[in-house]
C-alpha cells in the first residue's frame, strides 16, 4: 500500500531523515515509536507529500507519488492519503457536522446532501451522532479529535496517518480516541500511526518501527519489537517508556 525507498528530508541544515526505506501493506496497522526530533512526524508529511522528500521516492498502491508537482496530483494524493493531526485544526464557526461535510463538497464536489448523509453517518462510527450540532467549543479535547478523524474518513482515503493523536490530549479522554483507532484497525483500514502510546501499539499494531535521529534503528512484528529489542537504543528508549 505504501512504499519508501531510500527517503531524505532536509529543513536547512538540519537533515531530519537520513534515508529512510519502509513497507506498509494494505490492512497492516504500523506504529513508529522512537524520541521526540527523530523524525517521526516528517515521515508521515513525506508520505503524504505535505513536505516532499529531498531524495528518495514514495509509492502509493504502487505508483510513485514523490514529483507530484501539479496541484490536481497533490490533491489526489491527498484524498487516498488521510491524516489526523496532534492539534484538531477544526473550524470554529463550523459544527462538527459542517466540519465533516466541508471537504466533501469543496475537494470531492460531493453534494450538500450526499456529504451532509456521509457526515452523519461517520459521526455516529465514531460515537458523536449526539454532537451533529455542537461547536468545538463545546466539544471536549477528545470528541474534537474524533471530529476531525471523521473529517479525514470522510473522504474515503486509502491510508490513515496519525500524528501523535492523542497527545494534547488529558489522559482521561485518550482511550475514547484509541477506541476509534481500534475500530478502523479491526475495520481493516491500514494505518501508520506516530504514537508513544505503547499499550495500544500492542494490543493493535502488526508492525512496530523505532526511529531515532532521521533513521529506522529497529523494526518487526510488534511484540517481539516491544518485548524483545535487540538495539540497545531501542531497549533503552522502552526501559524509559514503559517504566511510565
Amino acid at each position: 500500500m505504501v512504499r519508501l525507498e531510500g527517503v531524505r528530508k532536509r529543513f536547512g541544515n538540519l537533515e531530519v531523515l537520513r534515508g529512510v526505506d519502509l513497507e506498509v501493506a494494505q490492512g497492516e496497522v504500523v506504529c513508529v515509536i522512537g524520541p521526540s526530533g527523530s523524525g517521526k512526524s516528517t515521515l508521515l508529511r513525506c508520505i503524504n507529500q505535505l513536505a516532499p522528500p529531498d531524495e528518495g521516492h514514495v509509492f502509493l498502491e504502487g505508483v510513485e507519488i514523490t514529483g507530484a508537482h501539479k496541484e490536481a496530483e497533490v490533491n489526489r494524493v491527498r484524498q487516498r492519503v488521510g491524516m489526523v493531526f496532534q492539534q484538531f485544526n477544526l473550524f470554529p464557526h463550523k459544527s462538527a457536522l459542517e466540519n465533516v461535510v466541508l471537504a466533501q463538497t469543496a475537494v470531492l464536489k460531493r453534494s450538500e446532501e450526499e456529504a451532509k448523509a456521509k457526515a452523519e453517518a461517520i459521526l455516529a462510527r465514531v460515537g458523536l451522532s449526539d454532537k451533529l450540532h455542537e461547536y468545538p467549543e463545546r466539544l471536549s479535547g477528545g470528541q474534537q479529535q474524533r471530529v476531525a478523524i471523521a473529517r479525514a474518513l470522510a473522504m474515503d482515503p486509502h491510508v490513515m496517518l496519525f500524528d501523535e493523536v492523542t497527545s494534547a490530549l488529558d489522559p482521561e479522554l485518550i482511550k475514547e480516541v484509541l477506541d476509534v483507532l481500534r475500530g478502523l484497525a479491526a475495520d481493516g483500514m491500514t494505518m501508520v500511526v506516530v504514537t508513544h502510546e505503547m499499550r495500544f501499539a500492542r494490543d493493535v499494531a502488526n508492525y512496530v518501527v523505532f526511529m531515532d535521529e532521521g533513521v529506522i534503528v529497529e523494526e518487526g512484528p510488534v511484540r517481539r519489537v516491544i518485548d524483545a529489542p535487540r538495539e540497545q537504543r531501542t531497549k533503552r528508549f522502552l526501559g524509559l517508556v514503559l517504566e511510565r
